[in-house]
Protein backbone atom coordinates (compact mmCIF):
# COMPACT_ATOMS: atom_id res chain seq x y z
CA UNK A 1 0.00 0.00 0.00
CA UNK A 2 2.62 2.84 -0.70
CA UNK A 3 1.82 6.03 -0.77
CA UNK A 4 3.43 9.52 -1.07
CA UNK A 5 3.69 11.33 1.90
CA UNK A 6 5.86 14.02 1.04
CA UNK A 7 5.41 16.33 -1.34
CA UNK A 8 7.07 18.75 -4.26
CA UNK A 9 7.60 21.20 -1.27
CA UNK A 10 9.21 19.07 0.86
CA UNK A 11 11.42 16.92 -1.50
CA UNK A 12 12.82 20.33 -2.87
CA UNK A 13 13.89 20.86 0.90
CA UNK A 14 15.53 18.25 1.58
CA UNK A 15 17.36 18.87 -1.73
CA UNK A 16 18.63 21.82 -0.01
CA UNK A 17 19.29 20.73 3.14
CA UNK A 18 22.59 21.11 4.99
CA UNK A 19 23.73 18.77 8.25
CA UNK A 20 24.31 21.71 10.76
CA UNK A 21 24.52 20.11 14.50
CA UNK A 22 26.41 21.22 17.58
CA UNK A 23 27.92 18.61 20.17
CA UNK A 24 29.34 20.26 23.38
CA UNK A 25 29.03 17.15 25.77
CA UNK A 26 32.46 16.23 26.87
CA UNK A 27 31.39 12.79 27.35
CA UNK A 28 30.97 13.24 23.61
CA UNK A 29 33.74 15.00 22.59
CA UNK A 30 36.62 13.38 24.81
CA UNK A 31 35.39 9.69 24.48
CA UNK A 32 32.59 8.50 22.81
CA UNK A 33 33.73 10.08 19.26
CA UNK A 34 37.30 9.24 19.98
CA UNK A 35 36.61 5.77 20.76
CA UNK A 36 33.81 6.04 17.14
CA UNK A 37 37.03 7.16 15.16
CA UNK A 38 39.01 3.81 15.73
CA UNK A 39 36.51 1.31 16.12
CA UNK A 40 34.88 2.42 12.41
CA UNK A 41 37.69 1.21 11.11
CA UNK A 42 36.79 -2.41 11.81
CA UNK A 43 33.84 -1.98 9.12
CA UNK A 44 34.29 -3.01 5.74
CA UNK A 45 33.55 0.26 3.24
CA UNK A 46 30.57 -1.77 1.46
CA UNK A 47 28.87 -1.47 4.94
CA UNK A 48 25.54 0.97 4.05
CA UNK A 49 25.39 3.40 7.30
CA UNK A 50 21.55 2.65 7.05
CA UNK A 51 22.34 -0.75 8.04
CA UNK A 52 23.93 -0.02 10.59
CA UNK A 53 21.24 2.50 11.98
CA UNK A 54 18.61 -0.07 11.56
CA UNK A 55 21.08 -3.34 13.19
CA UNK A 56 21.07 -1.60 16.09
CA UNK A 57 17.22 -0.53 16.30
CA UNK A 58 16.66 -4.60 15.68
CA UNK A 59 18.65 -4.71 18.87
CA UNK A 60 16.78 -2.60 20.95
CA UNK A 61 13.38 -3.84 19.78
CA UNK A 62 14.77 -7.37 20.80
CA UNK A 63 15.18 -5.92 24.39
CA UNK A 64 11.84 -4.95 24.37
CA UNK A 65 10.42 -8.34 23.33
CA UNK A 66 12.68 -9.69 25.80
CA UNK A 67 11.78 -8.20 29.26
CA UNK A 68 8.02 -8.05 27.80
CA UNK A 69 8.34 -11.71 27.77
CA UNK A 70 10.03 -12.54 30.37
CA UNK A 71 8.53 -9.69 32.97
CA UNK A 72 5.31 -8.71 30.81
CA UNK A 73 3.45 -7.52 34.31
CA UNK A 74 6.61 -5.48 35.98
CA UNK A 75 6.65 -7.94 38.46
CA UNK A 76 9.64 -9.69 37.88
CA UNK A 77 12.01 -7.81 39.95
CA UNK A 78 9.86 -7.93 43.39
CA UNK A 79 10.54 -10.58 46.30
CA UNK A 80 7.22 -10.60 47.61
CA UNK A 81 5.39 -12.04 44.40
CA UNK A 82 6.37 -15.51 43.92
CA UNK A 83 4.22 -16.35 41.49
CA UNK A 84 6.18 -14.18 38.46
CA UNK A 85 9.03 -15.66 37.78
CA UNK A 86 12.31 -13.27 38.07
CA UNK A 87 13.97 -12.29 35.01
CA UNK A 88 16.55 -14.62 34.64
CA UNK A 89 20.62 -13.42 34.90
CA UNK A 90 21.94 -14.05 31.00
CA UNK A 91 18.58 -11.90 29.66
CA UNK A 92 19.80 -8.73 32.06
CA UNK A 93 23.56 -9.39 30.21
CA UNK A 94 22.08 -9.99 27.12
CA UNK A 95 20.25 -6.55 27.31
CA UNK A 96 23.07 -4.69 28.78
CA UNK A 97 25.53 -6.53 25.55
CA UNK A 98 22.35 -5.06 23.10
CA UNK A 99 22.26 -1.78 24.36
CA UNK A 100 25.92 -1.17 24.48
CA UNK A 101 26.07 -2.67 20.77
CA UNK A 102 23.61 -0.52 19.53
CA UNK A 103 24.80 2.66 20.64
CA UNK A 104 27.80 2.30 19.98
CA UNK A 105 26.29 1.50 15.98
CA UNK A 106 23.79 5.00 16.28
CA UNK A 107 27.09 6.74 17.10
CA UNK A 108 28.93 5.76 13.92
CA UNK A 109 26.40 5.26 11.24
CA UNK A 110 27.28 9.09 10.75
CA UNK A 111 31.22 8.48 10.48
CA UNK A 112 30.29 5.25 8.15
CA UNK A 113 28.36 7.85 6.18
CA UNK A 114 31.14 10.28 5.83
CA UNK A 115 33.87 7.32 5.69
CA UNK A 116 31.82 5.84 2.35
CA UNK A 117 30.90 9.95 1.19
CA UNK A 118 27.32 8.38 0.79
CA UNK A 119 25.83 11.16 3.26
CA UNK A 120 22.09 12.33 2.47
CA UNK A 121 19.58 13.72 3.84
CA UNK A 122 17.92 10.16 4.30
CA UNK A 123 20.11 8.97 6.30
CA UNK A 124 19.66 11.27 9.26
CA UNK A 125 16.28 11.64 9.22
CA UNK A 126 16.05 7.37 9.32
CA UNK A 127 18.58 7.79 12.21
CA UNK A 128 16.30 10.15 14.00
CA UNK A 129 12.86 8.85 13.32
CA UNK A 130 14.39 5.29 14.85
CA UNK A 131 15.67 7.65 18.21
CA UNK A 132 12.09 8.94 18.19
CA UNK A 133 10.92 5.52 18.95
CA UNK A 134 13.46 3.66 20.66
CA UNK A 135 13.08 6.46 23.36
CA UNK A 136 10.04 5.29 24.13
CA UNK A 137 11.45 1.70 24.61
CA UNK A 138 13.97 2.89 26.76
CA UNK A 139 11.95 3.75 29.84
CA UNK A 140 9.71 0.87 29.86
CA UNK A 141 12.74 -1.61 30.00
CA UNK A 142 14.68 0.38 32.53
CA UNK A 143 11.49 0.12 34.75
CA UNK A 144 11.64 -3.72 34.80
CA UNK A 145 14.35 -3.23 36.94
CA UNK A 146 12.91 -1.89 39.81
CA UNK A 147 9.24 -3.38 39.65
CA UNK A 148 6.01 -2.21 40.43
CA UNK A 149 5.65 -2.74 43.87
CA UNK A 150 6.54 -0.12 46.31
CA UNK A 151 6.03 -2.38 49.13
CA UNK A 152 9.72 -4.45 48.00
CA UNK A 153 11.46 -0.93 47.26
CA UNK A 154 9.61 -0.43 43.31
CA UNK A 155 7.60 2.68 41.83
CA UNK A 156 4.30 2.57 41.20
CA UNK A 157 3.14 2.78 37.40
CA UNK A 158 2.49 6.21 37.51
CA UNK A 159 6.38 6.68 37.66
CA UNK A 160 6.92 5.15 34.58
CA UNK A 161 3.98 7.47 32.77
CA UNK A 162 6.24 10.41 33.81
CA UNK A 163 9.45 8.78 33.27
CA UNK A 164 8.55 7.96 29.53
CA UNK A 165 6.78 11.64 29.15
CA UNK A 166 9.99 12.91 30.82
CA UNK A 167 12.09 10.70 28.13
CA UNK A 168 10.04 11.22 24.62
CA UNK A 169 8.94 15.14 25.62
CA UNK A 170 12.71 15.74 25.74
CA UNK A 171 13.53 14.31 22.29
CA UNK A 172 10.73 15.74 20.85
CA UNK A 173 11.39 19.32 22.14
CA UNK A 174 14.96 18.92 20.44
CA UNK A 175 13.69 18.88 17.43
CA UNK A 176 11.37 21.67 18.07
CA UNK A 177 14.60 23.79 19.01
CA UNK A 178 16.03 22.98 15.57
CA UNK A 179 13.00 23.76 13.75
CA UNK A 180 13.57 27.37 14.87
CA UNK A 181 17.30 27.55 15.09
CA UNK A 182 18.38 25.95 12.07
CA UNK A 183 20.75 23.97 14.47
CA UNK A 184 20.26 21.04 16.21
CA UNK A 185 22.23 20.83 19.61
CA UNK A 186 23.13 17.58 20.72
CA UNK A 187 21.79 17.36 24.55
CA UNK A 188 24.22 16.18 27.08
CA UNK A 189 21.87 13.80 28.74
CA UNK A 190 22.41 11.56 25.70
CA UNK A 191 25.43 9.37 25.77
CA UNK A 192 24.99 9.19 29.58
CA UNK A 193 21.89 7.89 29.38
CA UNK A 194 22.66 5.57 26.60
CA UNK A 195 25.75 3.88 28.75
CA UNK A 196 23.77 4.36 32.08
CA UNK A 197 21.05 2.30 30.99
CA UNK A 198 23.68 -0.43 29.61
CA UNK A 199 25.49 -0.19 33.26
CA UNK A 200 22.05 -1.03 35.16
CA UNK A 201 21.14 -3.63 32.50
CA UNK A 202 24.63 -5.49 33.25
CA UNK A 203 24.87 -4.42 37.38
CA UNK A 204 21.41 -6.31 37.34
CA UNK A 205 22.32 -9.22 35.39
CA UNK A 206 25.91 -9.68 37.77
CA UNK A 207 24.56 -8.49 40.93
CA UNK A 208 20.81 -9.29 40.51
CA UNK A 209 17.71 -7.52 41.08
CA UNK A 210 18.07 -7.41 45.11
CA UNK A 211 20.88 -4.81 44.32
CA UNK A 212 18.14 -1.96 43.44
CA UNK A 213 16.69 -2.50 46.75
CA UNK A 214 19.44 -1.59 48.96
CA UNK A 215 20.12 1.89 50.38
CA UNK A 216 22.72 4.75 49.55
CA UNK A 217 23.77 6.73 52.03
CA UNK A 218 20.15 6.29 53.85
CA UNK A 219 18.75 7.09 50.46
CA UNK A 220 16.81 4.29 48.43
CA UNK A 221 17.52 3.53 45.04
CA UNK A 222 14.05 4.07 43.81
CA UNK A 223 13.74 7.64 45.84
CA UNK A 224 17.20 8.47 43.55
CA UNK A 225 15.61 7.03 40.18
CA UNK A 226 13.28 9.50 39.19
CA UNK A 227 15.43 12.51 40.20
CA UNK A 228 18.71 11.55 38.56
CA UNK A 229 15.89 10.58 35.31
CA UNK A 230 14.65 13.73 35.50
CA UNK A 231 18.08 16.10 35.84
CA UNK A 232 19.55 13.86 33.24
CA UNK A 233 16.99 14.27 30.47
CA UNK A 234 14.90 17.23 30.87
CA UNK A 235 17.57 18.79 33.56
CA UNK A 236 20.24 18.87 31.37
CA UNK A 237 18.46 19.72 27.92
CA UNK A 238 14.76 21.65 28.16
CA UNK A 239 16.57 25.01 29.56
CA UNK A 240 19.54 25.03 27.08
CA UNK A 241 17.21 24.21 24.31
CA UNK A 242 14.54 26.95 25.48
CA UNK A 243 17.96 29.78 25.44
CA UNK A 244 19.07 28.05 22.13
CA UNK A 245 15.77 29.46 20.95
CA UNK A 246 15.50 32.94 23.01
CA UNK A 247 19.08 33.79 21.23
CA UNK A 248 18.40 32.83 17.88
CA UNK A 249 15.57 35.62 17.88
CA UNK A 250 17.29 37.62 19.64
CA UNK A 251 20.18 37.73 17.21
CA UNK A 252 18.07 37.42 14.38
CA UNK A 253 19.55 34.01 13.19
CA UNK A 254 16.96 31.57 13.79
CA UNK A 255 14.02 31.18 11.40
CA UNK A 256 12.54 34.22 13.13
CA UNK A 257 8.79 32.30 12.79
CA UNK A 258 5.96 34.09 14.30
CA UNK A 259 5.33 32.82 17.74
CA UNK A 260 1.80 30.99 16.99
CA UNK A 261 3.76 29.28 13.42
CA UNK A 262 7.03 28.67 16.00
CA UNK A 263 4.81 26.46 18.67
CA UNK A 264 2.75 24.79 16.02
CA UNK A 265 4.97 21.81 16.09
CA UNK A 266 4.01 21.71 20.00
CA UNK A 267 0.70 21.56 19.85
CA UNK A 268 0.14 17.77 18.59
CA UNK A 269 2.17 17.16 21.64
CA UNK A 270 0.59 19.15 23.95
CA UNK A 271 -2.76 17.34 22.97
CA UNK A 272 -1.32 14.20 22.89
CA UNK A 273 -0.11 14.73 26.90
CA UNK A 274 -3.21 16.15 27.91
CA UNK A 275 -5.44 13.04 26.44
CA UNK A 276 -3.11 10.62 27.78
CA UNK A 277 -2.81 12.19 31.34
CA UNK A 278 -6.70 12.68 31.76
CA UNK A 279 -6.96 8.91 30.53
CA UNK A 280 -4.39 8.02 33.26
CA UNK A 281 -5.69 9.87 36.08
CA UNK A 282 -9.52 9.49 35.85
CA UNK A 283 -9.64 5.99 34.11
CA UNK A 284 -12.93 4.37 35.15
CA UNK A 285 -10.94 1.31 35.86
CA UNK A 286 -7.36 2.26 36.20
CA UNK A 287 -6.27 1.52 32.64
CA UNK A 288 -2.22 1.99 33.55
CA UNK A 289 -2.82 -0.21 36.33
CA UNK A 290 -4.48 -3.39 34.10
CA UNK A 291 -1.80 -2.50 31.40
CA UNK A 292 0.89 -0.47 31.89
CA UNK A 293 3.16 -1.56 29.26
CA UNK A 294 0.70 -1.77 26.41
CA UNK A 295 -0.04 2.11 27.56
CA UNK A 296 3.05 3.56 27.53
CA UNK A 297 3.88 1.69 24.19
CA UNK A 298 1.00 3.41 22.32
CA UNK A 299 1.62 6.84 23.67
CA UNK A 300 5.64 6.47 22.82
CA UNK A 301 4.53 5.48 19.49
CA UNK A 302 2.16 8.34 18.67
CA UNK A 303 4.68 10.28 20.38
CA UNK A 304 7.26 8.67 17.52
CA UNK A 305 4.74 9.95 14.34
CA UNK A 306 4.58 13.53 15.63
CA UNK A 307 8.61 13.81 16.53
CA UNK A 308 9.20 12.28 12.67
CA UNK A 309 6.83 14.89 11.41
CA UNK A 310 8.54 17.40 13.16
CA UNK A 311 11.68 16.21 11.84
CA UNK A 312 10.72 16.36 8.50
CA UNK A 313 9.54 19.88 8.64
CA UNK A 314 12.51 21.39 10.13
CA UNK A 315 14.73 19.24 7.46
CA UNK A 316 13.00 20.35 4.48
CA UNK A 317 12.38 23.52 5.78
CA UNK A 318 8.66 23.43 5.48
CA UNK A 319 6.12 24.34 8.31
CA UNK A 320 5.12 21.93 10.72
CA UNK A 321 1.40 20.66 10.89
CA UNK A 322 -0.35 21.84 13.78
CA UNK A 323 -2.41 18.21 14.32
CA UNK A 324 -2.20 14.36 14.34
CA UNK A 325 -4.51 11.78 12.78
CA UNK A 326 -3.42 9.48 14.98
CA UNK A 327 -4.77 11.65 17.87
CA UNK A 328 -7.78 11.04 16.60
CA UNK A 329 -8.70 7.46 17.73
CA UNK A 330 -6.62 8.38 20.79
CA UNK A 331 -9.28 10.81 21.63
CA UNK A 332 -11.89 8.24 20.98
CA UNK A 333 -10.50 5.65 23.13
CA UNK A 334 -10.36 7.81 25.66
CA UNK A 335 -14.16 9.27 25.59
CA UNK A 336 -15.39 5.34 24.66
CA UNK A 337 -13.71 4.34 28.34
CA UNK A 338 -15.68 7.16 30.19
CA UNK A 339 -19.00 6.04 28.15
CA UNK A 340 -19.08 2.28 28.61
CA UNK A 341 -17.00 2.23 32.34
CA UNK A 342 -16.32 -1.74 31.58
CA UNK A 343 -12.71 -3.16 32.37
CA UNK A 344 -12.54 -5.49 29.53
CA UNK A 345 -13.86 -3.08 26.69
CA UNK A 346 -11.22 -0.48 27.74
CA UNK A 347 -8.51 -3.39 27.90
CA UNK A 348 -9.38 -3.90 23.59
CA UNK A 349 -9.67 0.06 23.60
CA UNK A 350 -6.65 -0.09 24.11
CA UNK A 351 -4.89 -2.69 22.61
CA UNK A 352 -7.09 -1.39 19.77
CA UNK A 353 -5.31 2.05 19.85
CA UNK A 354 -1.24 0.68 20.15
CA UNK A 355 -1.98 -1.82 16.76
CA UNK A 356 -3.51 1.02 15.05
CA UNK A 357 -0.92 3.37 15.72
CA UNK A 358 2.34 1.06 15.68
CA UNK A 359 0.75 -0.35 11.82
CA UNK A 360 0.26 3.48 11.12
CA UNK A 361 3.64 4.57 12.45
CA UNK A 362 5.46 2.21 10.03
CA UNK A 363 3.32 2.43 7.16
CA UNK A 364 4.54 6.33 7.28
CA UNK A 365 7.75 5.82 8.14
CA UNK A 366 8.40 3.20 4.99
CA UNK A 367 6.62 4.80 2.55
CA UNK A 368 8.65 8.03 3.37
CA UNK A 369 11.84 5.99 3.80
CA UNK A 370 11.30 4.38 -0.05
CA UNK A 371 10.04 8.09 -1.55
CA UNK A 372 13.44 9.91 -0.81
CA UNK A 373 15.18 7.03 -1.90
CA UNK A 374 13.55 7.14 -5.06
CA UNK A 375 13.72 11.10 -4.97
CA UNK A 376 17.86 10.49 -4.31
CA UNK A 377 18.11 7.96 -6.49
CA UNK A 378 19.81 5.75 -3.43
CA UNK A 379 19.23 2.07 -2.11
CA UNK A 380 18.46 1.92 1.11
CA UNK A 381 20.61 -0.83 2.80
CA UNK A 382 23.20 -1.09 0.01
CA UNK A 383 25.67 1.43 -1.39
CA UNK A 384 25.36 -0.14 -5.16
CA UNK A 385 24.98 2.69 -7.16
CA UNK A 386 21.83 2.81 -9.28
CA UNK A 387 21.63 4.03 -12.77
CA UNK A 388 21.75 7.80 -13.32
CA UNK A 389 18.34 9.28 -14.21
CA UNK A 390 16.46 12.62 -14.72
CA UNK A 391 13.98 13.53 -12.26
Amino acid sequence: MPYKYLGKHHLDGFDKYKYNAVDTSPLSNYVMHPLWDKCIKIFPKWLAPNLMTFCGFLLLVFNFLLLSYFDWDFYGSSRLHPAYPIVPTYIWITCGVCQFVAHQLDGMDGKQARRTKSSTPLGELFDHGIDSWVAAFMPIELYSCFSRCEEDYGRNVFILFWILWNIVGVFTISHWEKYNTGILFLPWGYDISQLSLAAVYLITGIFGYEFWKITVYGFEWRVLLVPLVFLGSAGLSVPQSLYNIYRGYKDGTGKMRSFNRAMEPLYPLFALFALSTIWVYFSPTSILELQPRIFCLAIGTINSNIACRLIISQMSDTLCNSFNQLLIPLALCVVSAFVFNDSTIEVYLLYSLCIISIVAHVHYASCVVYQLADHFNIHIFSLKKKKERKR
